[in-house]
């Protein structure tokens, strides 16, 4: 079974009170193919330091378990080469079995972050979009050497790495990362 690029995504919200218009937006790209969840955990916690958890994974069993099994080999392979991506996608499988990634552990953790009257949510999304771009780039006996999220906050710290500056002769000459100076 073969994956597009998944994303972590983690939001979090003043208040439990929403405007109904996330979950529907979610809805929207899901039925339109261009995002599927794999694993979604929510974290309320109210005014006095109650808690409350919701998951939710649009993944079957079986899909669950591939994409333990598949995550698991990977990071096997990661620690130990060869050998080590066997255990991995068994462990990997195992870790799956509830159809989660997150777990008690983890909701755990977010809970003892967030402050009283928050809620937060941590998704594993999968671009379905990229698949097929992914797939004409394999055909074409490409592969994908990086793989990132620019945010525009990273953009503007780059300053002025892109901006145009004089050359020699007085005209713009544009300026990036691949320049020797």
């Amino acid at each position: 079974m073969q994956f597009a690029p998944v994303q972590m995504l983690v939001v979090a919200f003043d208040g439990n009170r929403f405007r109904g218009e996330i979950w529907p937006e979610l809805e929207r790209l899901k039925r339109e193919g261009v995002v599927r969840i794999l694993d979604l955990m929510l974290v309320r916690k109210d005014g006095a330091g109650a808690v409350s958890h919701m998951v939710a994974s649009d993944l079957s069993w079986e899909e669950a378990s591939a994409f333990g099994e598949t995550m698991g080999m990977l990071a096997g392979f990661a620690r130990d080469g060869l050998p080590g991506a066997e255990r991995g996608a068994i462990a990997g499988m195992a870790e799956m079995m509830d159809g989660h990634l997150f777990d008690e552990e983890d909701a755990f953790k977010l809970e003892q972050l967030l402050p009283n009257e928050t809620t937060a949510a941590v998704a594993l999304i999968e671009h379905l979009w990229a698949k097929p771009l992914l797939a004409a780039v394999s055909r074409a006996n490409g592969f994908e050497m990086f793989n990132d999220w620019v945010e525009p906050t990273q953009i503007m710290e780059a300053g002025g790495r892109f901006a145009a500056k004089p050359a020699a002769d007085g005209r713009q000459e544009r300026s990036s990362d691949l320049d020797d100076g």
